[in-house]
C-alpha cells in the first residue's frame, strides 16, 4: 500500500504505528518483569536465626519495592491492553482513510505514560528489587564464617551501583535525543504543511480562478 508522505494522514499513520510499537514493548517488559518480581517475593527463602535475624526495615523495603514494581508494570500493562486492541483493528485494515478511528492521538497521554512506567520508572524498580533481594537472600547466610553473605550482598549492590547510575545517564540522554529528535520532525511537518499551503493557489482550476475575478468583479 503507497502512502504519500506529505499528507496528514500519512503522518497520523506513522503516530500510530509509533504507538503501536510502544504499547507493544510496554506490555511484554512489564507482564516480563512483573511476574519475576512475584516470583522473588513468592519463592525466597525467609529464616528466622535468632542470633541474626533479618531487620525490619529490610523487609519493609523489600516488600514495598515489589508492589510499586508490581503495582506500575501492571498499571502499565492495563493500559497496553485497553488501547492496543483498538490500534491493531484500525492498522489492520490497511487504509489511510481508517487512521481517524484510532485513539491514538487522543489517548496519546496515556500511551507515553504506560510507556514511562515500563521502560523508566519499572526498571528502575527492578534494579532496586535485585539489590533488596540479595540482602533478603543473603543476610543469614555464612553467619559462623565471617558473614559471608553480608560480603555477597555487598558486592552485588557494588557491581549494581554503576549500572544503576549507567541507566540513569542513559535514560537521561535518550530523552534528550528523543526530544530533539521530536522538534526536528515537527519543524519539517510544518514546513511541509506550508509548502503545500503555497502550492494551493496554483493547484486551483482556472474556472474557478475566473469565476472568482468575476466575482470580485
Amino acid at each position: 500500500m503507497s502512502r504519500p508522505d506529505n499528507t496528514p494522514d500519512s503522518l497520523s499513520w506513522r503516530r500510530l504505528q509509533l504507538s503501536r510499537a510502544k504499547l507493544k514493548a510496554s506490555s511484554r517488559t512489564s507482564a516480563l518483569l512483573s511476574g519475576f518480581a512475584m516470583v522473588a517475593m513468592v519463592e525466597v527463602q525467609l529464616t528466622s536465626d535468632p542470633s541474626n535475624p533479618i531487620p525490619g526495615w529490610l523487609l519493609i523495603a523489600f516488600s514495598v519495592c515489589t508492589t510499586l514494581l508490581v503495582s506500575i508494570h501492571m498499571l502499565a500493562l492495563m493500559i497496553s491492553t485497553c488501547i492496543l486492541p483498538n490500534i491493531e483493528a484500525v492498522c489492520s485494515v490497511h487504509r489511510l482513510s481508517a487512521v481517524h478511528e484510532s485513539p491514538h492521538d487522543k489517548l496519546g497521554n496515556y500511551i507515553e505514560l504506560a510507556w514511562i512506567f515500563s521502560t523508566v520508572f519499572g526498571i528502575f524498580l527492578f534494579l532496586i528489587e535485585i539489590a533488596i533481594l540479595c540482602w533478603v537472600k543473603f543476610w543469614d547466610v555464612g553467619t559462623n564464617q565471617g558473614a559471608t553473605g553480608h560480603q555477597a550482598a555487598l558486592w552485588a549492590t557494588i557491581v549494581l551501583i554503576p549500572i544503576f547510575l549507567i541507566f540513569i545517564l542513559f535514560a537521561i540522554h535518550f530523552y534528550r535525543k528523543l526530544v530533539t529528535h521530536k522538534y526536528s520532525v515537527t519543524a519539517q511537518c510544518l514546513q511541509e504543511v506550508e509548502c503545500m499551503a503555497s502550492q494551493l493557489p496554483n493547484s486551483l482550476s482556472p474556472e474557478y480562478n475566473n469565476g472568482h475575478s468575476m466575482i470580485n468583479v
